[in-house]
């Protein structure tokens, strides 16, 4: 943690490399004649270190600009638009300007964000989730600015974290189940291969159930996004191939929403024959003729705390090197009897 602050330089990739710094220099500007070898040497032992060359022509290494780089899998996923608010609320009297980069849920993707948004030095990143590739991580760690991951405490940590436990999260929504009375459940959920707080609920969701002696008795996944119609769809092939299931645990709000309005328009008994259920605690379910439980996973407080650590204005004087874990809080709404 100590060398964290420590932007790289030509130097460490020169040592790195054998190279001299002036032929480091040619490389990453992709000038100069420099043979293929000495070339691969070279954007190999950046990419292994981590190094982010300067974008700012004619600044010192060590000047920042008073930008704060925020990443994170999409702007169409209704999580999001609160966390920057939040974000743009804190840093809006600070001098400091957020700028937004989307992945995409896909690691090289993050890659390719986190390396042109550290070329131009900010003053901070926050990038949503905990898992990235090694080339990331690498940069991530060798940024030389406080870097607050978000969402998520369950795993390793770069610098700082922000979040909730996804895992206690599908551990206290089972329990509230299983509470209720429902045995036969199903699990719903998109995206699940590249969600990975949503795979650690499910994580967290079957390892309560089967405290209990219980299990997840059928599971419908789908790698695209998530809308009212894909969740009206995943659930109606769910119930015609278990029709059995007592209740519909769904990775999300959305589809989650999309699975109720299937429900009723089957006449199917809310929550007395069936219970139901989601996560995020979103505004769309104001609008329903029933009310989703749903768990409500601290978005607008994660995004204030992590821009105040940014900035330097935490409450509590967090600066970097915690985890800060925030107690998602689960709603039962009118889908749980």
């Amino acid at each position: 943690m100590a060398d964290q602050r420590r932007p790289l330089t030509l130097r460490d990739v020169s040592e790195a490399s054998g190279v001299s710094e002036m032929t480091v220099s040619r490389v990453l500007r992709n000038r100069g004649d420099v043979s293929p070898a000495t070339r691969e040497r070279v954007l190999d032992a950046a990419k292994s270190l981590g190094y982010v060359p300067n974008k700012i022509a004619g600044a010192l290494a060590s000047q920042r600009v008073n930008l704060v780089g925020v990443i994170i899998p999409s702007l169409s996923n209704m999580v999001f638009p609160e966390v920057l608010e939040a974000i743009s609320a804190v840093l809006e009297d600070t001098g400091l300007q957020p700028v937004f980069g989307v992945t995409g849920y896909r690691a090289e993707k993050e890659e390719t964000v986190i390396y042109e948004m550290l070329s131009w030095r900010p003053s901070g990143l926050i990038v949503a989730g905990l898992e990235h590739s090694d080339a990331a991580r690498a940069m991530l760690g060798n940024a030389g600015v406080p870097v607050v991951e978000i969402m998520d405490v369950d795993g390793p940590v770069i610098d700082t974290a922000v979040g909730i436990s996804h895992a206690r999260a599908g551990r206290m929504m089972a329990e509230a189940i299983l509470a209720a009375g429902y045995r036969r459940i199903g699990f719903l959920g998109t995206r699940m291969a590249g969600d990975h707080r949503a795979r650690k609920r499910l994580e967290g969701f079957r390892s309560a159930l089967a405290d209990a002696g219980v299990e997840v008795q059928d599971k419908e996944f789908y790698e695209g996004g998530s809308s009212l119609a894909k969740g009206r769809e995943m659930t109606a092939a769910m119930l015609a191939r278990s029709p059995d299931l007592d209740f519909l645990y769904y990775s999300n709000d959305m589809i989650g929403a999309g699975g109720l309005l299937y429900c009723l328009e089957q006449g199917i008994d809310i929550p007395g024959r069936m219970g139901l259920a989601g996560f995020n605690d979103v505004d769309l379910l104001d609008g329903l003729p029933m009310r989703l439980a749903t768990m409500d996973a601290c978005r607008f407080e994660i995004g204030r705390q992590a821009a105040a650590i940014v900035a330097g204005r935490h409450p509590e004087g967090i600066i970097g090197g915690e985890i800060v874990a925030l107690t998602p809080r689960l709603n039962p709404g009118d889908t749980i009897r």
